[in-house]
């Protein structure tokens, strides 16, 4: 009876510690739900420690780790584990995770393949943890299509009840810019949870990225999240990142908002140094940024060093301003060594193209680092996806080296722009034509001001400015290369119902008709017939009534006067 009553209380015991295991793990997953990585990382540790085999802990505690961007104990874990269990497939999975973080795509599908194919393509976890890691919007890696099939899959199971797989896939559609299905999944994850916040407020992120004209859409399903549960922190930090550049004020108002209802990880440290930049305080936010780093021991948060490369950036063009030179070389070289301490510490998935971008407008007031600098706009270029951010990279490097009067260079980088932007402007095209007009290189400057008369074929502007290319490519005038074009220019602009708008254009054709027709084609009656044409544009210009008076007086066809015979000297 003894021995009943023993056998009996050991399993009470067992059931007991599952019990509480299952609750721990439960609370952790609502740490992470809240991206409340700290805690869900001391949570999962606890379990994996006391349960070394647990497979679930095991992979919620390396996402608690990549939550923290801590991608080097999250790798460990994962291969440790895997090691002592090669066919566990959740593990398996989440070692493909880490494979994408790295870059190593091939790697990644290898782990990911393998791991649904253990558990034959019928568990929920480890189809929602491959369709996790490779939908990420917020990720430059990862096959989103790929993400797709396996969380569809996962929803085709039998008794599949589970919104953040719904959720997940809105956020695969996402970044599959398929924003219909992507609001359909994050509704299909409401209908089961109608208390799922993340599903609300992913919703408002895919009306944010269709631009600024959403606003009042996106706005209400981020008011409409916090409202359904203020605890939600992941919407705060939108919100501080959406005012960040236009209303300071707001922006820390919500920072306050996203650090109440977050853990005080490395990254928080950051946020309230980057406020500080926001606020203008850029040797403030330098301070702060360097009390962050000294606190965090051996492995800083990466984003500390572009933040102080960032505020050194703008106190050298705070020093240019007041004339400090010294200063500025100082602040110059001192964000440059700190742009280049951000891009070894950081993962290069991390690295924006505003960062390359930034660090290649600095190396261009360098002399000798030109080639550098190009390598990186292009990088920038090649990394983002977004048209308006590709262009800004382009015209940067463009204006720069515009400003150094290296026009064939700036000429070539505007083409750049002309290739990226889908709708280019008459500006657009006028910035590469004229870069190559300022570097002599006159056929260039001609076929890209035909380009322009192609797109807007009544605007005077773009056959005035061909006519001055092939006018200074044919100096003498002798063979009418400019004919053309400034002929459609006369056209327009006598056309126009108000003159003043092409006066000059119309002048300038009018003065080249005057000396082409009088020393090209000797005829004195066109010459002064354009001369009359100029003259009630501009009545008072003296060069103009100066031509005149010698062209009424003189014969274009007439032989040249012989020179006159000097006197002889006097004996």
């Amino acid at each position: 009876m003894n021995k009943l009553k023993t056998t009996v209380l050991f399993l009470c015991f067992i059931c007991f510690v599952q019990t509480t295991f299952a609750q721990s793990i439960e609370q952790g997953k609502k740490f992470l739900y809240y991206e409340r990585y700290q805690s869900a990382r001391d949570l999962f540790k606890q379990i994996v420690d006391k349960e070394p085999a647990n497979e679930t802990a095991i992979y919620l505690l390396g996402q608690a780790y990549i939550g923290l961007e801590d991608y080097a104990d999250a790798k460990k874990l994962y291969l440790d584990k895997l090691a002592a269990n090669p066919s566990s497939p959740l593990i398996l999975a989440r070692v493909g995770h880490v494979e994408l973080i790295e870059g190593k795509s091939a790697d990644a599908r290898n782990h990911f393949e393998t791991a649904v194919s253990l558990s034959d393509g019928k568990r929920i976890d480890v189809l929602n943890a491959v369709g996790y890691a490779n939908g990420n919007p917020d990720s430059k890696n990862g096959d989103a299509n790929y993400a797709i099939q396996k969380l569809k899959q996962a929803t085709q199971i039998k008794k599949f009840n589970d919104p953040e797989v719904w959720a997940n896939l809105g956020d695969a559609y996402r970044k599959f810019a398929d924003g219909g299905n992507a609001v359909m999944s994050y509704n299909e994850a409401l209908r089961i949870d109608p208390n799922y916040a993340r599903a609300i407020y992913r919703t408002g992120r895919v009306y944010q990225t269709q631009g600024v004209a959403q606003e009042p859409l996106y706005m209400k399903y981020y008011n409409d999240a916090i409202a359904k549960d203020p605890a939600y922190a992941p919407v705060y930090q939108t919100l501080y990142n959406y005012y960040y550049n236009t209303d300071v004020n707001k922006s820390a108002e919500y920072l306050n908002k996203w650090l109440a209802n977050s853990d005080d990880d490395p990254r928080a440290c950051f946020f309230k140094a980057s406020m500080k930049y926001a606020q203008g305080l850029f040797l403030e936010t330098i301070q702060a940024a360097d009390a962050c780093i000294a606190a965090e021991g051996s492995s800083p948060y990466p984003n500390l060093y572009g933040l102080k490369a960032y505020a050194n950036d703008k106190l050298e063009n705070l020093a240019l301003k007041a004339k400090d030179t010294a200063g500025a070389i100082k602040y110059r070289e001192t964000a440059k060594a700190l742009f280049e301490e951000y891009f070894k510490y950081q993962l290069p998935e991390k690295i924006g193209g505003g960062d390359y971008a930034a660090y290649s407008t600095l190396l261009l007031k360098i002399p000798g680092n030109e080639d550098k600098a190009a390598q990186f706009v292009l990088m920038a270029v090649d990394m983002d996806s977004i048209e308006a951010n590709k262009v800004t990279y382009l015209k940067g490097m463009a204006q720069a080296l515009e400003n150094q009067k290296r026009y064939k260079e700036a000429a070539e980088w505007y083409k750049k722009v002309l290739n990226v932007k889908r709708n280019y402007t008459n500006v657009d095209i006028h910035n590469a034509a004229y870069n190559f007009y300022r570097a002599n290189i006159y056929d260039s400057a001609a076929y890209y001001y035909q380009m322009y008369e192609t797109k807007y074929p009544t605007d005077v502007f773009g056959f005035y400015m061909e006519g001055k290319a092939l006018q200074a490519k044919d100096s003498t005038g002798v063979l009418g290369l400019a004919v053309a074009p400034y002929s459609k220019v006369v056209e327009l602009g006598e056309a126009a119902a108000d003159k003043s708008k092409v006066k000059n254009q119309l002048s300038g054709a009018y003065r080249f008709f005057i000396e082409y027709y009088y020393n090209q084609k000797k005829d004195k009656a066109s010459a002064l017939a354009y001369l009359d044409k100029a003259l009630l544009l501009e009545p008072d210009d003296a060069q103009l009534l100066a031509n005149k008076e010698f062209i009424s007086n003189n014969d274009p066809n007439a032989p040249p006067k012989p020179p006159k015979t000097p006197k002889p000297p006097r004996k």
